[in-house]
């Protein structure tokens, strides 16, 4: 089965922006539009790949299931009245007319950062015990000498003269199917509705800055693949005064070379030697907490499981374990010395290598046994 990187068809970058993904689908769409292209049934092809790519990148629920599991369960393709583009309408008129009908102003007052996505592999003797990890990522943080305004400290932010504040502009076009009135963001304010004159010189006139950041997450007990932590405030900054965004840290356990995880139970193979297992024990064997004590009972049986109850992992709170389980395996020697063989001779001898399995001759005896 193909597999689809989505962020392969738009050419970009896997921690790429929201702004990033739909400049690169416009160009794209631009490029491939069947109507445009020289190779109808190429263009087609490539022009649904793109669209198909963008619906998902662009819905942040569709991308974050997408970089979690490879794809997106109810598929991409799209809506009834979308036609064909993963934006619907409005991004057709944007990249045909060069503006979005009925294009809105941002909002003018404080506007709260994104939120953010890390995420940090652990393994499963830190998710059982719980740890603590140093993680260093990149993020817009607000501005400490403009707070976040863009302007230079000591001066304020006017309104645009361009668009008189209102954040976008009125454009009327003459086009194939009669007069059209468009509005589009405004250039000069970039849809803001407001400039600095004098712009801050520290982050020159964004509001924020681009900023490594360097935390410690602590990883609780019993948390299993998949758990999310959410670090409230370490997200991006906000802009003209506004909250920062969050930083939500989603967690991998790796797999163990020994233990199995289901749950809060824990599974793990012991080998043991034939005269353990027809003799009896009480052996050592591994658990996630140290080594514990297990009895094998005379005449053990290959592929028999011990449960050793609230020896599995905790729970996230820790109030409760899951049980270990462990499965023990005869283990038949490759190699012996002539002492082992002969002891081993004198016990076939001796009537060691009968098997005293009369249900299992019998069940053999009726599959063969004419009807």
């Amino acid at each position: 089965m193909s597999v689809t990187d989505y962020y392969e068809i738009l050419g970009v970058a896997r921690d790429a922006s929201g702004e990033e993904i739909k400049r690169a689908y416009r160009a794209l769409a631009r490029q491939h539009h069947p109507d445009v292209a020289e190779d109808k049934s190429k263009a087609e092809h490539r022009f649904k790949e793109i669209n198909e790519a963008y619906e998902v990148l662009s819905d942040p629920n569709k991308r974050a299931q997408y970089d979690r599991f490879g794809f997106v369960g109810n598929g991409a393709s799209s809506g009834p009245g979308d036609f064909g583009f993963g934006g619907g309408f409005g991004d057709i008129f944007d990249m045909f007319f060069g503006g979005v009908r009925g294009a809105q102003p941002r909002r003018q007052g404080p506007q709260r950062g994104a939120d953010l996505r890390y995420d940090l592999e652990i393994t499963l003797e830190e998710a059982f015990a719980g740890t603590t990890k140093e993680i260093v990522f990149e993020r817009l943080a607000q501005c400490d000498a403009c707070k976040g305004s863009g302007a230079k400290p000591g001066t304020v932010v006017t309104p645009c003269d361009r668009c008189r504040g209102s954040g976008t502009v009125r454009m009327t076009r003459q086009t194939p199917l009669g007069q059209m009135v468009t509005q589009s963001p405004c250039t000069r304010c970039g849809g803001e509705g407001h400039v600095a004159a004098h712009p801050c010189e520290s982050c020159a006139g964004r509001g924020a800055r681009d900023s490594e950041t360097r935390l410690t997450v602590n990883v609780p007990t019993g948390v299993d693949d998949g758990s999310r932590i959410r670090i409230a405030g370490s997200g991006e900054g906000g802009t003209r005064g506004g909250a920062t965004g969050d930083l939500y840290v989603y967690l991998s356990v790796l797999p163990h070379s020994l233990f199995r995880r289901e749950g809060r139970d824990t599974f793990v193979d012991v080998p043991v030697s034939f005269p353990t297992a027809a003799l009896g024990a009480t052996i050592d064997v591994p658990a996630l907490g140290g080594e514990v004590d297990v009895t094998i009972p005379p005449g053990t049986q290959t592929g028999t499981t011990f449960r050793l109850r609230g020896l599995g992992m905790p729970t996230v709170r820790g109030a409760q374990r899951g049980d270990h389980h462990v499965t023990v395996h005869v283990a038949v020697p490759a190699k012996m010395n002539k002492r082992q063989r002969d002891a081993l001779e004198a016990y076939a001898l001796a009537g060691g290598d009968e098997i005293d399995d009369r249900s299992f001759f019998d069940r053999v005896k009726d599959a063969f046994r004419p009807e």
